[in-house]
């Protein structure tokens, strides 16, 4: 399940998204259209600049915009970013893998279930992006 800060923070790349190529956002702009509360939207927005995805101007003219085009930011990325892995198991994750204490992964029935579960979930997440959002 998506946890709502990656639910907002989806929003905000849309809404940033729907801006791409004109002046920076506000971020205040962004919460009240969004509906997002500001602390919790200065949050993402750190986050999402940390791993490089906005770029923000100080100022008067500031605010947010996309650093790379909508058709190039698919959504596994912002998920792994914002809400971490995308597996359901800790020992099906491909970027955040942990072995399970009580299990033997080659024969676990539930392991072999949950890879293909997320290979399943990456083909889709991989493939979309945030421009294909905002068309759908």
């Amino acid at each position: 399940m998506l946890s709502k800060k990656t639910q907002y923070a989806f929003r905000a790349l849309v809404h940033l998204a729907e801006n791409y190529g004109k002046e920076p956002v506000k971020i205040s702009s962004i919460s009240i259209q969004q509906k997002i509360p500001l602390k919790f939207l200065e949050h993402i927005l750190n986050d999402l600049k940390k791993a490089d995805m906005l770029e923000s101007k100080k100022g008067k003219g500031g605010g947010y915009t996309l650093k790379v085009s909508p058709k190039n930011l698919n959504l596994a990325t912002v998920i792994r970013v914002i809400n971490g892995p995308i597996a359901l198991l800790p020992c099906v994750s491909l970027n955040f893998y942990e072995k399970c204490m009580d299990c033997n992964e080659e024969t676990c029935g539930m392991r072999k279930m949950m890879l293909i579960a997320r290979d399943a979930t990456l083909k889709v997440l991989e493939r979309k992006t945030l421009d294909d959002m905002i068309k759908e």
